[in-house]
């Protein structure tokens, strides 16, 4: 039991990519619209390959998170990280780098990260984020407003 629960204090693990949901035992799930958090950029609109600021506010100290830019046509996950903050380590869910989750259990408020969008057009997106607060709290699938393209 412990060494389960000690394997995501260094990320979220690949069965998260699809859901965004922890795998955490006894973990439960908070509403959305109770969360303490907000993940948003300071554009509404980007061009294919651009570089997209993506900042994530929280007003309570949380551990764990998983982070991905989706299409709104069809909820896939798309581009890749380019910049993330310490304590922070890229996922591969589909490709490299298109997800990013904490490496290490410190406490974290405000993560600044950038995303960049892929050479082809993909269409809007929108950024979601879970967040886990402890081993028995979390919020799932935050979202921030759409950017267009």
């Amino acid at each position: 039991l412990v060494s389960c629960a000690a394997a995501f204090s260094h990320g979220a693990s690949l069965s998260a990519c699809t859901d965004m949901m922890p795998r955490h035992l006894r973990a439960q799930l908070h509403s959305p619209s109770n969360n303490y958090v907000t993940v948003h950029t300071n554009m509404s609109f980007y061009f294919p390959g651009d570089k997209v600021p993506v900042t994530v506010r929280s007003t309570r100290d949380f551990m764990g998170f998983l982070l991905q830019a989706r299409k709104v046509s069809n909820d896939e996950i798309a581009g890749t990280f380019v910049f993330m903050p310490p304590g922070s380590k890229l996922l591969t869910c589909f490709e490299d780098g298109d997800t990013v989750t904490h490496s290490d259990k410190s406490l974290k408020r405000n993560l600044s990260f950038v995303w960049k969008a892929p050479d082809q057009p993909i269409g809007d997106i929108k950024f979601f984020i879970s967040v886990v607060q402890s081993y028995f709290v979390y919020w799932a699938k935050i979202e921030s407003a759409i950017v267009a393209q």
